[in-house]
Order: C-alpha cells, then sequence, then structure tokens
C-alpha cells in the first residue's frame, strides 16, 4: 500500500472565524453607507427646515404683527409656513410679542443665566427650549420646540434605516450560513465516510487533507477500526482453522461407525448406528458451511471475479444431484429458465442455489412441488426457487439469514446457515435477496434479483 501522501492540517477554527469576519467587515462597511447616506439625507432636510423656519420667523418678526403686539392674519396667498419652532420675546415677566403657536404665558419664568436651555412643561406639552438674555438683562427671547415634533424626526430617520438595516442583517445571516456550510464540508466529507462503514468495510479513514480539529477523531477512529478488524481476522482464522481440522477426524468418525456397523449386523442396533451417521452427517454439514463462510467473509473488501455464468449446465447439475432426495420424498423438482447466461462467478452461483434447493427439499412435506426459476423480471434478472410446502411466518422472513437461526416447529435437522451463505454470496455481487410467497400463493420463495447489466446478452 502506497504511503499516504503528508498534507498539513489546518485549523477548522480560524477558517470559519476568517470567513465570518471578512463577510461581517463587507457587510458592516456597506451597511455603514447606506446608513451614512440615509442619515445625511435626513440630516439635510432638518437643517433645511431649520433655516426655513428661522426665515418664517424673522419674516413674522417685522410683517405679521399688529400695533399691539398679536399675530395678525396671513395674507391670501401668503406662505403658510409651517410652525416648527416657536419663540416669545419677553419683558419683565409678560410676552411682549410671540409667534402665533406660542403660548401667551414665558416658556420659563424666572430663568436666571445669561443664555441656556429649559424643559418646560407648557400646557400639559413637553418643550425644549432655549433662552437669552440681553446685556441689560431686561429682555429675553425664547425659541421653543415641541418635544413630539423633535422625535418624529427621530421617527423618520428609524423608519428610513429599518428596511436597509434588516436587509444588511439578512445577507450576513445568508452569507454566514453559505460560509460556514462551505468551511463545514469536510466535516460532513469526514461524517459520511464514517457513516458508510460497514461490519465488512473496516479499511482506514483517510486523515489526509483533514482539518486540524478533525484529526484526532480519525485517529482515535482509525485505532478502533484497526483494533475491531484484527479481532474479527483472528476470529475468521480461528473459524478457518477449527472447521479445517474438524473435517479429517469427523470423516473418521463416519468410518468408523460404517465399519463398526459391519461388524455387528444385529437388527437392534441398526437405529442407533443410523442416528449416529445422520449426527455425523449434520456435524460435517456444519463444519463445512463454516469453512465456507470463512472462506466468503474476506472476499466482502474485494469484487469476486465474474464472467458470464452459463445457467443451462449448472441448472442441470443441481438437477442430477438433488433429483435422487426429490424421487426419494416424492417431491416434484422441476426448472423454468427463460435466461441462458448471467454475469456472476459461477461456482459461488452454484453453491447459493444449492443451499436455496437443500432447504426446500428439506422443509416441504412429500409430495410438494419445489420450482427453480430463471426469468427476466424489472429490466434485470431473477433467479428464483420456490415451493408449495408450509412456509414461513413474516416475523421469521426477517431472520432467516441470520446465522444459526432456524425456525422453530419444523422437526428437520439443520444448520442454520444455509440462507446466511446465499446472504453472502449475494451481497458480494450486489444481488438483492428477497422472500416471498411460493408457488399458488402457498409455501416460501426466495428471490435472487439481478441487475440489468448482470442479465444483459
Amino acid at each position: 500500500m502506497p504511503a499516504e501522501r503528508a498534507v498539513p492540517a489546518w485549523s477548522l477554527r480560524r477558517r470559519l472565524l476568517a470567513a465570518i469576519v471578512s463577510a461581517s467587515a463587507v457587510l458592516w462597511l456597506a451597511g455603514l453607507g447606506i446608513v451614512t447616506a440615509i442619515a445625511w439625507h435626513e440630516t439635510s432636510e432638518v437643517f433645511d427646515d431649520a433655516l426655513e423656519e428661522a426665515g418664517h420667523m424673522i419674516m413674522a418678526a417685522t410683517t405679521d404683527w399688529n400695533a399691539r403686539g398679536l399675530p395678525g392674519q396671513p395674507k391670501p396667498g401668503g406662505h403658510g409656513r409651517k410652525a416648527a419652532m416657536h419663540y416669545q420675546v419677553v419683558a419683565d415677566g409678560r410676552v411682549l410679542q410671540r409667534t402665533g403657536g406660542a403660548p401667551s404665558t414665558p416658556f420659563v419664568a424666572g430663568f436666571d443665566d445669561d443664555h441656556g436651555f429649559a424643559d418646560p412643561e407648557v400646557g400639559g406639552e413637553r418643550w425644549r427650549v432655549f433662552v437669552v438674555r440681553d446685556a441689560a438683562r431686561r429682555v429675553e427671547v425664547q425659541v421653543g420646540q415641541r418635544a413630539d415634533e423633535r422625535f418624529e424626526i427621530l421617527e423618520e430617520l428609524a423608519e428610513s434605516l429599518a428596511w436597509p438595516v434588516l436587509g444588511c442583517l439578512a445577507l450576513l445571516a445568508l452569507a454566514c450560513w453559505l460560509l460556514t456550510g462551505r468551511v463545514l464540508q469536510p466535516l460532513r466529507r469526514a461524517a459520511a465516510a464514517i457513516a458508510a462503514k460497514t461490519p465488512d468495510d473496516l479499511a482506514l479513514v483517510p486523515a489526509a487533507g483533514q482539518p486540524r480539529e478533525v484529526v484526532p477523531i480519525v485517529a482515535a477512529l482509525n485505532g478502533v477500526l484497526g483494533r475491531l478488524d484484527a479481532a474479527l481476522q483472528a476470529e475468521r482464522r480461528f473459524t478457518a482453522d477449527a472447521a479445517h481440522e474438524l473435517r479429517t477426524p469427523l470423516a473418521g468418525l463416519h468410518m468408523h461407525v460404517q465399519l463398526l456397523q459391519r461388524q455387528h449386523p444385529q437388527p437392534e442396533l441398526e437405529a442407533p448406528f443410523g442416528k449416529l451417521r445422520q449426527d455425523i452427517a449434520r456435524i460435517t454439514a456444519l463444519v463445512d458451511s463454516l469453512l465456507l463462510l470463512a472462506r466468503l467473509d474476506p472476499l466482502a473488501r474485494v469484487q469476486p471475479g465474474r464472467c458470464r455464468a452459463a445457467l443451462a449446465p449448472l441448472l442441470e447439475r443441481l438437477l442430477a444431484s438433488h433429483a435422487p432426495e426429490a424421487a426419494r420424498r416424492g417431491i416434484a423438482l422441476t426448472v423454468r429458465r427463460e435466461l441462458d447466461a448471467v454475469d456472476a462467478d459461477p461456482d459461488m452461483l452454484e453453491i447459493a442455489l444449492r443451499n436455496l434447493v437443500d432447504n426446500a427439499l428439506r422443509y416441504c412435506p412429500a409430495g410438494s412441488r419445489v420450482e427453480i426459476e430463471a426469468v427476466h423480471h424489472a429490466g434485470g434478472a431473477r433467479i428464483a426457487v420456490r415451493d408449495d410446502g408450509a412456509g414461513v411466518d413474516a416475523a421469521s422472513r426477517e431472520r432467516l439469514t441470520e446465522r444459526f437461526f432456524r425456525v422453530l416447529g419444523q422437526g428437520r435437522d439443520g444448520s442454520g446457515l444455509g440462507l446466511s451463505i446465499v446472504k453472502r454470496i449475494a451481497d458480494l455481487h450486489g444481488i438483492a435477496l428477497g422472500f416471498g410467497s411460493g408457488l399458488d400463493g402457498r409455501g416460501l420463495g426466495v428471490f435472487l434479483d439481478l441487475p440489468p447489466h448482470a442479465a444483459a446478452p
């Protein structure tokens, strides 16, 4: 295995911080520009209004007063001024002149300083007043503005700024969302690589190119995967070695039993010897299944060798090998074939079908029917073994591929590994293994659904 190219680890925190700060700075500058433009526009309007009001007041002070110092009626067609600011000319606590919107009594009474601001309440309204007195401290001018009119400017400014600020915040949120999603993409890739792991795929997760914060997690996970892989390999080696070592003594034991039966041909010993041979045959079949599973498990990481497996000779061999057992129990074993060949490993496919036919013949009652079919199905191919026996309930079907699982009440000998072997071979080939009804809606059907490319001529 080539050495992994050294890639320096990078900091996820720094990238995330840089992305957020950069986006915030750009959008903050843009928002500042928008706020400055709007504030300048609103302030200019305020200054213009103040100049306009000052002009109106000067005009009123020179042309809009009668001899008694009371406001006169505006001339027809005259300028209808906007009374935003009002003033009073006060002497000895008495108002000599005032604008139409000003009260008849002084805004501020008893003002001691030469000039300054005050916030009196006149007629139930709050005013902001500027007072200035002459050098002799005999005459004072008081200029006031209602507090609610001052707040109207702030409200207009806030209303004008609300939507631009909300828009900038929305853009900032969107930019942070996109940038953080991009920066956190390595985490999602690492999570996807970890989630894709199966008990059959214990290859190490690549640590190259991962962010610095993720490297310790990947290293710890790789340590766990390495220990788990070593444990599984040890278990598989033990199973294979034990199965291999058991085959020879079992074969010898079978020969000794036959020899003893010949040496002691008493009728009363025929049944015990027959039961002993059956037990030895069952143990031998179990050992063979364990040995086969031990050979199939390491292939989970590699693709099995595939070629065009001709179905006609394969099915003929199956019929020939199982015909004696079927005839002995009066079971009709038939084949229905529409396909000439499929893309699969011929030896593994034959092992899978042999296990399926063995199960069907073992668990079907005498006089049943078992059919092997290889037909076109849903754009691909289907190889199935179906019978019209007692069948299996829906709850037990979900556990049929578990190792050593056997349906209770069958009254038949078996190792519980046949369908586990079929499942392993199907997984190695990318074949979907399914269970359903058998012939005429009775019994059990086991289906191997091959993808379209596997059935292409």
